[in-house]
């Protein structure tokens, strides 16, 4: 992938409500699933990868799909990462 590409993440208290969110981000946009990561105390966070305005969009569903069947924690988009960030993941 293209360093200048844009991550976005949905954070759930959820299992399930992660897997929603990034089934309905890839459905939504065109973008890439990164990561699910598992952060600890039954939050789940799963990530994407893909242009900025497609993150945004995907990002935005995938939360309001998961908050339909679980708690959204939370909800981030950074549209540049530097390398040391993709790096973490």
């Amino acid at each position: 992938m293209r360093g200048q590409r844009a991550l976005g993440s949905v954070e759930t208290r959820s299992l399930v409500g992660a897997l929603e969110a990034a089934d309905v981000m890839a459905k939504t946009a065109d973008v890439v699933l990164a990561s699910l990561n598992y952060v600890g105390s039954g939050i789940v966070a799963a990530v994407v990868e893909g242009d900025v305005a497609a993150v945004k969009a995907a990002v935005e569903s995938g939360a309001a799909a998961a908050g339909k069947i679980a708690e959204v924690v939370a909800v981030h988009v950074i549209p540049r990462p530097a390398a040391e960030v993709r790096e973490l993941l």
